[in-house]
């Protein structure tokens, strides 16, 4: 039998500082170093217009954080979009903990299983009160919210209207805007 040596966190940021990574675009996920898909022009296009209009909405609510680290208690994903509290100097020597964080987003291309399903339970995990996929090929976006037991009990698909995160119920978003 094979057993797999598991990373921590902490673990994983000494790597990181010896700039054995460097060059590698990678994340923790579950204790296992993982590397990421490689970026696409569209993938790259989608993720900045929708921090853009998101920065827009949220202004002075919330930090619009794109492609960064965030620290769960076996996991530091890169999700695509984080919000997060402010001040921003709340993350002058740490990234954010699940209590910094309002709502995480992927934007799915060739990612769309593993955010569907790994990352889904990791965020749920950590209880991220809130996780969005925006599924780029079939232009709809799922929303995730009421977690318990490790999972998200409630599961929303939305192609077109006005939608409002949990955080933030009086601002509404527009979904053509985000798919």
């Amino acid at each position: 039998m094979i057993t797999i040596a598991k990373w921590s966190v902490e673990d994983y940021h000494k790597i990181i500082k010896t700039g054995i990574l460097n060059d590698r675009p990678v994340e923790l996920l579950e204790g296992n170093i993982i590397e990421m898909s490689p970026e696409e022009p569209l993938y790259r296009k989608k993720c900045d217009a929708v921090a853009d209009y998101l920065r827009e909405k949220l202004k002075g609510y919330a930090k619009v954080y794109e492609a960064h680290p965030i620290t769960l208690s076996a996991s530091e994903p890169e999700s695509d979009i984080a919000i997060i509290r402010l001040p921003v100097s709340l993350y002058d020597n740490h990234h954010p903990y699940p209590e910094d964080i309002y709502w995480l987003i992927e934007i799915s291309d060739k990612t769309l299983s593993k955010d569907l399903h790994q990352k889904r339970l990791i965020y749920a995990e950590a209880e991220i009160r809130e996780y969005w996929v925006i599924d780029v090929e079939k232009r709809e976006l799922k929303v995730f919210k009421n977690v318990l037991n490790g999972d998200y009990q409630q599961e929303e698909t939305y192609t077109t209207g006005m939608i409002s995160s949990l955080a933030f119920p009086e601002i509404e978003l527009s979904v053509e805007k985000m798919i």
